[in-house]
């Protein structure tokens, strides 16, 4: 930074940093020393929110790299120079393990990046370091607390360390960028582990549509629902994150019949509500509410209709708001999807599979069973193949009530242009569906625990998503940075 110059660099934003970087007010060399000096302080010490797993030792050298590009002329867009953290279960290259939280892993390097990862550097971005996890993304325990893993310990929510509940499983991510350890983060979901996090942290999460992002090189549950996407303290940044990383991966086939669309920022700014159609299954929704939530809610409903949004109130949007979730697609595609995995660890991690993460779990009781082993027990189980009537009946009936007679039929019948949900609510529908949602900061409740409302749409609508979010941001102004 210039010596005349006192820049605070807290709560960031993309434009802000590209601007101060042309300006020659600051260097990325220096915003990475700021962020690793916020992790020394606040996350290792502290209120110890215990986000970030793992430095990369290489951070400096890249980012004084991407330097001398921008001073050779060279800028490859807008990330270009920018710190991310990465969870922990997305394969990188370099001196980083990749471990999804587990100590079975502690030891494992990945051979080559994730295909996001690589998309990532290309844009000039710097993998900062890696973020802590809830455990094998929060399919090991019924009872494992969100935000712990044996390798990582335990996430704290930045808004009430050790009071409030960070969610899961991309706590890490979620609480990182709440804490401004970097500017972005990267998040995985199954079902609300982008979501949830992004809502209780006071973020920005993006769910992509299942296949918008290469899920190659990242450890799986579920070839059915699992996705990477953005995690930011804004809509505009997340958006241009989630641009940065999507693509088709031949490694993917989900990802080879991505549409075409413009950027997802274009037209942003004139960005309007006026004559769109919110879907709302209001009274399923308010049941898993408090009085203050519930009002909070309702006000994010009426903001939408005073900008000119129209609210339709719905009985019901998919025949799984009658039903408990279930996790049997769940339960094989992990057992499945996590061999292939392991297949290709490095045989010096002497982990090969299921069994044997679930063996040395045995073996090491003491660190890795404090809150048992009985989703990894359920899914070994299972015949690992794919092959039972009862994955393929459940696999079949997941796509039939949540699309065709769910969000398709509900979006189509009533011309709606998206629906509405609060928080840690109504995700596992778009999950099971593979469909596209976004979390935007709302409000807070009596104990300080922030919340958000989710907008859902149909495969592939993230830009129309986006562009109801900014607005619904900008009305609403719900983002409050922590104070350390």
């Amino acid at each position: 930074m210039s010596q005349n110059i006192v820049l605070d660099l807290n709560e960031l934003t993309l434009e802000k940093i590209q601007h101060h970087f042309e300006n020659g007010d600051l260097t990325s060399l220096e915003l990475v020393m700021y962020y690793l000096d916020r992790i020394s302080r606040y996350d290792k010490q502290g209120p110890l929110i215990n986000s970030v797993l793992e430095i990369n030792p290489h951070a400096l050298f890249i980012a004084r790299n991407m330097d001398v590009e921008r001073q050779n002329g060279k800028v490859r867009g807008p990330l270009h120079g920018v710190p991310v953290i990465i969870k922990d279960n997305i394969d990188t290259a370099d001196q980083m393990h990749t471990s999804a939280g587990s100590l079975a892993l502690e030891n494992h390097y990945a051979k080559s990046d994730a295909f996001l990862v690589k998309k990532l550097r290309d844009a000039g971005a710097i993998i900062i370091g890696k973020a802590n996890m809830t455990e094998w993304a929060n399919f090991m325990a019924y009872e494992m607390p969100n935000g712990f893993s044996s390798r990582g310990g335990q996430v704290l929510n930045p808004y009430g360390p050790g009071a409030l509940d960070v969610s899961g499983s991309s706590s890490g991510s979620a609480a990182a960028v709440a804490s401004n350890f970097a500017a972005l983060s990267i998040g995985t979901e199954t079902s609300g582990s982008i979501l949830c996090p992004a809502g209780n942290n006071n973020i920005v999460g993006i769910k992509p549509t299942v296949g918008l992002v290469s899920r190659s090189g990242i450890i799986p549950i579920s070839v059915s629902q699992d996705t990477a996407g953005p995690m930011a303290r804004n809509v505009k940044d997340a958006a241009i994150l989630l641009e940065a990383i999507e693509g088709n991966d031949p490694l993917d086939p989900a990802t080879l019949s991505i549409p075409k669309h413009s950027s997802y920022i274009e037209g942003l700014e004139q960005a309007t509500l006026k004559g769109k159609r919110f879907g709302v299954a209001y009274e399923f929704c308010i049941k898993h509410l408090n009085p203050t939530q519930r009002s909070v809610f309702d006000e994010a409903l009426k903001l939408i209709e005073d900008e000119g949004g129209e609210m339709i109130y719905l009985e019901q949007i998919s025949p799984f708001e009658k039903i408990e979730s279930d996790y049997n697609v769940l339960l094989h595609e992990f057992k499945s999807g996590l061999n292939h995995y392991l297949s290709t660890v490095s045989s010096k991690t002497k982990i090969s599979s299921l069994q044997d993460v679930i063996d040395f779990n045995e073996q090491n009781k003491e660190r890795c069973l404090k809150h048992n082993q009985d989703l990894l027990l359920e899914s070994d189980k299972t015949d690992g193949n794919l092959t039972s009537p009862e994955y393929l009946k459940a696999r079949l009936n997941d796509l039939e009530m949540t699309q065709r007679k769910g969000i398709d039929l509900a979006i189509e019948k009533h011309n709606l242009t998206a629906l509405i949900s609060p928080n840690d609510v109504w995700y596992s529908i778009p999950a099971k569906a593979g469909y596209p949602s976004i979390s935007v900061p709302s409000g807070f409740d009596d104990d300080g625990m922030p919340l958000s409302v989710i907008f859902t749409g149909e495969a592939y609508s993230e830009k129309k998503l986006i562009h109801i979010a900014y607005v619904f941001e900008q009305i609403s102004n719900k983002r409050v940075p922590v104070v350390f």
